[in-house]
């Protein structure tokens, strides 16, 4: 694309592109690891997600559950029962994401050492 070579560095800023918003809602140690979670099992409860992510702290996925809710990623749906049961999914938003997560699994399964 020949459009990047009549651009000037020093007149444009990373903060204002597709690619640094798409970023901001994915980054972080384990968004994308439980949007891949949910890729793949479409609906699952908090426990099943801190056993499937081995490592994540109950602190650590609480927080990256509310920001990928809060950015509109995922739906968390709760029943009102004792104890409590909340299952999390992947709204339309997460789901248009899925066609980069695939593509990067696919580039792990080509690129695996």
């Amino acid at each position: 694309m020949d459009t990047a070579k009549s651009r000037c560095i020093a007149s444009e800023r990373l903060c204002d592109t597709g690619f640094s918003y798409t970023l901001s809602l994915i980054s972080g140690k384990y968004k994308m690891t439980i949007l891949y979670t949910l890729m793949e099992f479409n609906v699952v409860r908090y426990n099943e997600l801190q056993r499937y992510i081995k490592g994540i702290s109950y602190k650590t996925l609480s927080l990256s559950l509310k920001e990928l809710e809060n950015d509109g990623l995922i739906i968390r749906k709760e029943y009102p029962q004792i104890p409590p049961k909340v299952e999390y999914s992947l709204s339309e938003r997460g789901k248009s994401l899925m066609p980069i997560l695939d593509g990067m699994c696919e580039w792990g399964d080509r690129n695996r050492m």
